[in-house]
């Protein structure tokens, strides 16, 4: 299979995302995104309101006073402009002044939009031993800082700058690269206030560390016009040094039938090879690379397979790529790259070398067949900080966790068949095989987390099937075989985390989860806190085999979220034990295992079905009315999917 090496005319939809002005926190002025609104529960008797949803507003609306504030990737940048990719405005292009301030912010937010820190799913920050002791589930993001302050930073008088920002390092343009992540202040008249750059500066370009661009790339084979390679060798033994580098606009390199090999005993990996493509087999960097019928080895650190930065497309197909180290991804994408995969096979062995692997400054990829295996500790099968579509594919992860998801940003998968395998770990709260989380790196933009799946498989071998704490985030399940491991404790688990990882303020960093089932069916235990927000429903057809609990170990002095259970005429609830929601709207059927009709009980004491079940479930308002208008719909793989030659 090969790609036509030009998008698709529609290729891409932009997924609507609310947006609400904000102020910054003590740790820097953040852009707030969010998928659902503040939902009370009715009273006795009443149907479950619907969540609230902002109101949008243009920049000329939103600017005043304090300005308007957007979190994006920077695509260009002279002394005289910025321009930004944001996921849900597009590109957004402001003036500087000699007024405005440029420096270093730290992590995006708190509480709910979520932090993720030490206890990371995602790949672990590369440079650390990841032993049996101390290894950090999946991928985290490169860089993350795993600090947490235990309590929420003071609010700000509107307009007033924090006073840990003004200390901040101050930066010029000179200073800002395409690819860094950067939150903009702008006034009413479209001129920047301020530009932060995301993640606190450390020696050296450490943990939280805001790295920059390479000014240029060492490359064994670097191809500067429109080139066709076959039935080669090509290599590269240098420390930090692609074998193959394209980095001019407008050209297309096609290497058919060759041989890539990066092997290096002293490169160094981190954050360069995450971020930007150093030292990966194959980098494009600008143009259209395509490879295809090939093969890619490498056995260095920072040994990505086929990697995709900035304005670069690569189209990978009928190839077979193999990586050793840490920080090693089979294909990549950052800083906006794009890349489009087919029938490949990869397998990569490293930690923090998941198979299919993005990172900062977000990114697209379209995968169609293939198999993609990771091996390695903190590696999962798909690590996402873009976005991803995938189709007809095996994806499989041996030492982590299947899935893993940081911020504003989506995996699709349509037909795949999908297993992780993480270990139990001190530091964490859970295991889990699917995780929606945000750690506030600066890696990814705050914002809300989607996983969706239709067809397949998918199988978690340890741990619970579906965790997202400190963020937003949407699941999309539709005629999926699900297979729990043995000693599953949970379906979904939607709370807070006791900020072990420094994954938000503890008490403070609950999900806000939007979780639609169609034609599903689901066995295990739906679990919520009061500072995290759920609306769970059940369409068209779909079954639930297992109860919801609230279970609030990990949040705090509590606050007023809800757990609000919607289930249409078709479906069913088979209840396996007591339950607490906030509300619960019933159309379908609800029974224990026995078929016993189950007790629903007010908080107030109100019967509103008496039941000869053992089990009760404790609502504060019921109604056998359901309004599933909110439930989310799968997409379509035509939508995504690449012109084929």
């Amino acid at each position: 299979m090969a790609f036509r090496p030009e998008r698709k005319k529609g290729y891409r939809k932009k997924r609507a995302v609310k947006k609400a002005v904000s102020l910054l926190t003590a740790s820097m002025l953040t852009f707030s995104l969010t998928a659902c609104g503040e939902g009370e529960s009715s009273g006795s008797g009443s149907t479950i309101p619907e969540t609230e949803e902002p109101i949008e507003e243009t920049i000329e609306e939103a600017a005043g006073e304090t300005g308007v504030t957007y979190t994006g990737t920077v695509s260009e940048i002279s002394a005289d402009t910025l321009t930004i990719t944001t996921e849900n405005e597009g590109d957004i292009t402001v003036s500087f002044s000699d007024q405005t301030v440029f420096g270093y912010g730290g992590g995006m937010g708190s509480g709910g939009s979520g932090e993720s820190g030490q206890g990371a799913p995602p790949e672990k920050p590369e440079g650390e031993s990841m032993g049996a002791e101390t290894e950090v589930p999946p991928e985290k993001p490169e860089g993350e800082n795993p600090a947490g302050g235990e309590t929420a930073p003071p609010e700000l008088p509107e307009g007033e700058m924090p006073q840990d920002m003004a200390n901040q390092e101050q930066l010029t343009y000179e200073d800002i690269a395409v690819g860094d992540i950067v939150t903009v202040v702008v006034d009413s008249d479209g001129i920047a206030e301020s530009v932060m750059v995301s993640g606190a500066p450390m020696p050296g370009g450490g943990p939280g560390g805001a790295s920059s661009a390479p000014d240029s790339y060492d490359s064994a084979n670097e191809y500067t016009e429109d080139t066709q390679v076959s039935d080669t060798a090509l290599s590269s033994e240098g420390a930090d040094e692609n074998a193959v580098l394209v980095s001019t606009k407008g050209i297309h390199v096609s290497l058919d039938g060759v041989t890539i090999n990066r092997d290096s005993e002293d490169s160094t990996g981190g954050d360069n090879a995450s971020f930007y493509g150093v030292g990966a087999a194959a980098l494009v960097t600008d143009g259209t690379l395509s490879v295809s019928d090939s093969s890619v080895t490498t056995d260095a650190d920072g040994g990505a397979g086929v990697f995709s930065y900035g304005s670069g497309t690569a189209y990978v197909s009928d190839t077979t790529i193999t990586t050793q180290k840490d920080t090693s991804g089979g294909i990549h994408v950052a800083g906006g790259g794009t890349l489009y995969a087919g029938d490949l096979i990869v397998e990569t062995n490293g930690e923090s070398s998941a198979a299919v692997r993005s990172d900062r400054g977000s990114g697209t990829m379209v995968v169609d067949g293939g198999t993609y295996t990771s091996n390695g500790v903190g590696s999962p099968a798909v690590y996402s900080t873009a976005d991803i579509t995938i189709h007809n594919a095996d994806l499989n992860a041996n030492g982590s966790e299947a899935i893993c998801i940081e911020g504003l940003n989506t995996i699709r998968l349509f037909d795949c068949n999908l297993s992780g395998n993480m270990s139990d770990l001190e530091q964490n709260d859970c295991t889990w095989n699917v995780i929606l989380y945000q750690s506030m790196s600066g890696d990814s933009e705050v914002g809300n987390s989607t996983f969706e799946m239709t067809g397949g498989t998918l199988t978690a071998k340890n741990g619970g099937m579906f965790y997202t704490t400190n963020t937003e985030s949407t699941f999309i399940l539709s005629g999926v075989e699900i297979v729990n491991a043995a000693d599953s404790e949970f379906l979904l688990k939607c709370t807070g985390n006791s900020n072990q990882r420094g994954w938000g303020t503890a008490g403070a960093n609950g999900a806000d989860c939007h979780f639609t089932a169609i034609e599903q069916v689901l066995e295990g235990d739906v679990i919520w806190d009061s500072i995290s927000k759920l609306d769970f429903y059940l369409t068209e057809g779909s079954t639930l085999t297992g109860a919801v609990l609230d279970d609030e170990t990990n949040a705090g002095t509590g606050g007023s979220g809800y757990a609000n259970v919607y289930i249409d005429a078709g479906s069913t609830w088979i209840v396996t034990g007591d339950s607490t929601l906030t509300a619960l709207a019933c159309a379908g059927q609800m029974t224990d295992a026995e078929g016993n009709t189950v007790s629903i009980v007010g908080t107030d004491g109100t019967v509103y079905v008496s039941g000869t079940s053992d089990y009760t479930v404790t609502v504060e308002s019921y109604t056998a009315d359901v309004d599933t208008s909110g439930a989310s719909s799968v997409e379509n793989w035509s939508d995504f999917e690449a012109t084929k030659l």
